[in-house]
């Protein structure tokens, strides 16, 4: 029996349609509409027209796949011009969750799930199990990507292949690539390998035998030479399929595609057996004295419609299995909601309405707003499987943030207060987020260490970071440590001119390229003191440093103050700060990375006891 899901929204965005689809049942994809991106101003109007056409009221989770790079938060297509914020379309249609990825890393993820009549072999080859497995496709453009097998399962690569240069094969595809040249400074296999790619082949082809072409798009192109009723395109396509397997046969030697090479698209499955006759396959074995090790490789043509949406599902449950609850939090709720008391469903109703207020709210506004008492709402909570309020906030958290955006959202002078507060908090938290997945843990014990033998401790900042310093200074001058912070710059080069053997010198940076700060650690350093730095990666003060703790965030300082690299800053300052003091008071040095102890009592480190972090951290009144 298949194990049941949550109902979603899968879609599959590439530049001429946006295919919607709701999955209410695994692998049963209901409500299919293709909608044409030309018909819509944005993603979201396109987003908002289907879920407004189909009965989508049960459904909080999303996964999209789009023809695109995704990095981050805002999403700006290649081919098309449609540009959007993955939590700003998350909010506006009232989801849970909203996953984007790449079409192509959710098409490879949904290869495992094909069946035997959804593939075609085209030429020999057999597979090796549980290898790794190659996947390109043409379409408005050319997508690559590939399957690495793990241990519980597999993962895909994320990748814009596509856009590795075009090598010619022949003389004839290079006067070709000489005709794309007039047009474009670089030619990648993208130009040429996709549907703007076929009528550009065309062109050349006919410019090489000096005629004149008519203006044809690719689909006419296509069917000319499958009816033979036109001899340019006939040789247009027989080359298109040349130059895929040029491709396709070098991405099976980079990623060592022993698992086979499976080709998608919008293109290659509408060939149908044209392709299997076409010069495909004799040009992928065509690799010198690797012919024999590519023959071995098969290729398969996927034909199911289908396996983007079957992976961008996969990835979406992946996901929500990280997330230890948040959003399978949510839909633990909506389905006991049935099974609760009376007064506990209020408290289930609101919740779901307001799953981020549940987070920020204490018990009193949630009863309020409920409708209940305070015990109600406790119960509500343990009848969830959490040990109380504060066990419930923490799963939800950890489901609803994971789905905030690691990028930056633009505030705009149109936002509204609310929408201006959660940016500002959604882009601290993401950036935080971030920084704890990026944080170099053997640089910071390393720091640690450094910190722990310094005789005596400086720190140097200016302008906004200057308030860092200060706080570095009142942390550590909790430890009985020398220590002082020094925010002008003429101070600062006499007082690194005083350090030597023993003294530490921590410099703070949001760009690392303060000339006034870098004057500072040359003159400590010739002094004999050791530097540590606090600094964007590849910053002159990281390379000048005996030591950099890196914190990359790009801020647009044109339109507002360093707020949350400060932050970073002042956040990376309390890991040093907590892992000195747990060390000093006996505490296994590993630890010095990660939550500091709830239990702690002092704020002096006694040994044998962990330092109350609250209390460490807590600014002088």
């Amino acid at each position: 029996m298949p194990t049941p899901i949550a109902p979603r929204l899968l879609a599959d965005i590439g530049g001429t349609y946006a295919r919607f689809a709701l999955e209410r049942e695994p692998g049963v994809y209901s409500d299919r509409q293709n909608l044409r991106c030309a018909d819509y101003p944005d993603f979201l109007a396109a987003l908002k027209a289907y879920l407004g056409a189909v009965d989508s009221r049960d459904v909080r989770l999303g996964a999209i796949a789009i023809a695109n790079p995704v990095e981050g938060d805002e999403v700006r297509m290649t081919n098309y011009p449609w540009q959007f914020s993955i939590e700003a379309t998350r909010r506006a249609v009232g989801f849970d969750t909203l996953l984007v990825v790449n079409d192509f890393t959710a098409l490879a993820m949904g290869l495992p799930h094909l069946e035997p009549g959804q593939v075609r072999q085209v030429g020999g080859g057999q597979a090796r199990e549980r290898s790794v497995i190659g996947l390109l496709g043409a379409g408005t453009g050319l997508g690559v990507s590939g399957l690495i097998p793990v241990e519980d399962g597999w993962v895909s690569l994320a990748t814009e292949g596509g856009h590795v240069a075009f090598a010619p094969q022949t003389p004839r595809e290079l006067s070709v690539l000489e005709y794309a040249w007039r047009q474009y400074a670089h030619v990648s296999a993208e130009r040429l390998i996709s549907a703007s790619g076929i009528e550009l082949i065309y062109r050349a082809l006919a410019a090489r035998a000096d005629r004149t072409p008519e203006p044809l798009a690719a689909p006419e192109i296509t069917r000319r030479a499958l009816a033979g009723s036109d001899a340019l395109a006939v040789e247009s396509i027989a080359m298109f399929c040349e130059m895929l397997g040029t491709v396709a046969a070098n991405l099976a030697l980079t990623l060592g595609a022993y698992g086979g090479l499976y080709i998608g698209g919008g293109i290659v499955p509408r060939l149908g057996e044209y392709f299997d006759r076409s010069g495909f396959r004799a040009r992928f074995e065509a690799k010198g004295r690797f012919s024999a090790l590519v023959a071995n490789i098969p290729t398969f043509v996927i034909t199911s419609d289908t396996d983007t949406l079957s992976g961008a599902s996969a990835i979406l449950d992946a996901q929500l299995r990280r997330q230890s609850g948040g959003s399978s939090l949510l839909e633990r709720v909506r389905q006991m909601r049935a099974s609760l008391s009376g007064a506990e469903q209020r408290v289930a109703d609101w919740v779901l309405a307001q799953p981020r207020s549940a987070l920020s709210d204490p018990i009193v506004d949630i009863a309020r707003q409920a409708g209940v008492s305070q015990p109600t709402v406790v119960r509500f909570c343990r009848s969830m499987g959490c040990a109380g309020l504060s066990d419930f906030k923490l799963k939800l958290a950890s489901g609803l943030t994971s789905t905030i955006p690691v990028s930056h959202t633009q505030v705009k002078r149109t936002d509204s207060t609310h929408e201006l507060g959660a940016k500002v908090l959604d882009n601290t938290a993401a950036a935080v987020l971030k920084a704890r997945d990026e944080i170099n843990a053997d640089a910071v014990q390393r720091a640690i260490d450094m910190l722990l033998a310094a005789r005596r401790v400086d720190f140097h900042a200016v302008g906004q970071y200057g308030i860092v310093a200060t706080d570095a200074q009142y942390k550590f001058l909790r430890f009985g440590v020398p220590t002082a912070a020094y925010t002008d710059p003429r101070v600062q080069q006499l007082a690194a001119g005083v350090l030597g053997p023993g003294d530490v010198l921590v410099v703070i940076s949001g760009s690392g390229k303060v000339q006034e700060l870098q004057d500072s650690v040359d003159t400590a350093l010739e002094r004999g003191a050791r530097v540590i730095a606090l600094t964007p990666s590849h910053a002159p003060l990281a390379k000048r440093a005996t030591l950099a703790i890196t914190i990359d965030h790009a801020e647009d300082v044109t339109t507002q103050m360093p707020m949350i690299s400060r932050i970073l800053h002042l956040a990376v300052i309390d890991v040093l700060a907590v892992g000195v003091a747990m060390r000093r008071s006996g505490a296994a040095p590993q630890a010095a990375v990660g939550a500091p102890s709830a239990g702690a009592r002092s704020a002096r480190p006694v040994p044998g006891e962990v330092p109350d972090y609250a209390r460490l951290t807590s600014h002088a009144r």
